[in-house]
């Protein structure tokens, strides 16, 4: 339950504000245990709130960790049960192979666990040509998604991550928004975590075994998956998961020659630095006085987010609500009713859509933020802040 602390209150036309004092004292960033790589970054999954950066909007080459973005396409396309049949082209792939055979026929699912437990480049190829009509119209696709998701200073030109072409880069923080992309699916968790796979082979009495290459999975008691890559022109590059109870964390490097110690060094100052810490909880918000609202608004959600002991005092909220009837009596509430924000030191860190209890729908957390950018231009507003 969220309770509004109130100090005092004006009525001014439409509007109506009540503040209280805020605290003075300013947000210290907590300073993070540093790595060898030239770029990186740690992100929180639920937030997306950047724990530690170093370089990580530099435009880099990425190696194979570029995997990711052709595993989660493979993924959404809805062809995973799908059998492929091998062309010549994936067998052309350089380096990291599950050495497939022309006229092989495979299951894409199968093909998505070699290329990220092995790494396979034939089989990126071969999911490319299969989910993308071709090679050239996969490569358009992943650059489609990297928009989609935000990945500002991206861009494919394979789906391997191979040196094989010049135009082909990413940052680590773009890489780290579409591992938090990737991470929202159940089925890339499943298949980032897995340690070892077993898949029939077309023609064979025997099964390929595919061992994950991601050596954190063993070395590190919080990892739940991520993507390994390397290349001559990239050097090591990494990116791992890890959760520990409901704190999920995405880390990524960019030519580390240390990048095992890195990033378990990254999770576990993480780990003893912050708390994830339930802000908002979803459910009736106490507090507010007016008989159109009292006792009969709810958060859509419960809001999470990584705090220092520090920053829990700065912490504040704002509520912003639809101006309600004269009478106080709604014929139909308009559903969201308004928006909450939450601030960390004045910077506005999440919203959440807020309804009259019993007209609460369920939203995909896409939609929150389309429905919440309307509100304030579509509506005469009470502005409540609360600490």
């Amino acid at each position: 339950m969220i309770v509004a602390s109130v100090r005092a209150g004006i009525l001014i036309g439409l509007a109506l504000t009540i503040l209280i004092s805020i605290p003075l004292q300013k947000i210290v960033v907590a300073e993070g245990p540093g790595v060898n790589a030239q770029g990186a970054i740690l992100m929180e999954q639920d937030s997306g709130r950047v724990l530690y950066g170093k370089n990580e909007h530099q435009k880099m080459r990425i190696a194979s960790i570029t995997k990711i973005m052709t595993a989660i396409l493979a993924i959404e396309s809805g062809k995973m049960e799908e059998t492929v049949t091998v062309s010549e082209r994936p067998l052309q792939a350089e380096g990291s192979s599950i050495y497939l055979r022309k006229g092989e026929k495979i299951v894409l699912e199968d093909l998505v666990y070699g290329l990220m437990l092995r790494s396979g480049n034939d089989a990126a190829v071969a999911i490319a040509e299969h989910v993308g009509g071709s090679l050239e119209g996969f490569v358009y696709m992943m650059n489609e998604k990297a928009t989609e998701i935000g990945m500002r200073n991206t861009y494919f030109s394979n789906p391997h991550g191979l040196d094989d072409h010049e135009n082909h880069y990413s940052t680590a923080y773009d890489m780290a928004l579409l591992t938090r992309y990737a991470m929202k699916n159940g089925q890339y968790r499943k298949i980032t975590g897995t340690k070892t796979h077993r898949a029939p082979q077309d023609g064979e009495k025997w099964d390929r075994i595919f061992k994950n290459k991601n050596k954190m999975l063993q070395m590190y008691e919080y990892s739940t998956g991520g993507k390994t890559g390397y290349t001559k022109r990239a050097k090591r590059t990494l990116v791992s998961t890890a959760k520990k109870d409901d704190f999920e964390l995405i880390a990524v490097t960019l030519n580390d020659g240390d990048d095992w110690n890195d990033h378990m060094n990254l999770f576990n100052w993480a780990f003893d630095t912050y708390d994830l810490v339930a802000i908002v909880q979803k459910g009736t918000i106490a507090g507010l006085e007016n008989e159109a609202y009292k006792n009969k608004v709810e958060a859509a959600r419960t809001f999470y987010y990584p705090l220092t002991e520090e920053e829990r005092e700065l912490v504040k909220n704002e509520i912003s609500l639809v101006k309600p009837p004269e009478n106080g009596e709604w014929k139909k509430p308009p559903s969201p009713v308004g928006q909450l924000t939450i601030f960390l030191d004045d910077k506005a860190i999440g919203q959440l859509p807020l309804f009259i209890e019993g007209t609460y729908r369920e939203l995909e957390e896409e939609t929150f933020w389309g429905t919440i950018k309307n509100i304030v231009t579509k509506f005469f507003m009470i502005t409540v802040q609360y600490g």
